[in-house]
């Protein structure tokens, strides 16, 4: 009965300090109130627009987005790799904060570069409980997978 969604977090912000043309310092910061389902795939029906809101309604309460408006990951810890960069920091969700290490991949397209990674998080090593219904036959799994895609210009 349920859907995979598909979210989208559209409020953020990146602030990167550079040393001698090599990041030293990231951080990034994003307002859960700005959680969006843009789509569901699965299901026995297509997800409508009420079930959207109502899905979004139950991930910000989920997040406890009154009490804890923002996600933020910060590190300082930043290793060069092959591809891209290897971060490893701090990364903070529902007032709770684990240590993450982050693989982000640099694709050159000449002008601009293409920052993209990918992690799973465990919604319960942040004290979050997923959300589940009809006493727990439908629910979200505990581990997501959170990805970010973000395009630079060279010359900003």
């Amino acid at each position: 009965m349920g859907h995979r969604l598909t979210i989208a977090m559209n409020s953020w912000r990146a602030a990167v300090n550079w040393v001698d043309r090599e990041p030293a310092e990231v951080e990034l910061t994003v307002e859960v109130d700005s959680l969006q389902v843009l789509r569901g795939e699965g299901g026995v029906t297509p997800l409508s627009g009420p079930e959207k809101a109502l899905a979004r309604s139950n991930a910000v309460k989920v997040l406890g987005a009154a009490r804890f408006p923002q996600i933020h990951f910060q590190t300082s810890d930043i290793e060069k790799t092959s591809d891209g960069y290897r971060l490893t920091g701090s990364l903070k969700i529902h007032g709770v904060t684990s240590e993450r290490v982050i693989d982000l991949h640099v694709d050159d397209r000449g002008d601009s570069w293409r920052l993209t990674c990918e992690a799973d998080v465990r919604q319960t090593e942040f004290g979050i409980k997923p959300y589940s219904m009809l006493m727990g036959s439908m629910k979200v799994v505990d581990a997501v997978t959170v990805a970010f895609t973000a395009d630079r210009l060279k010359s900003a």
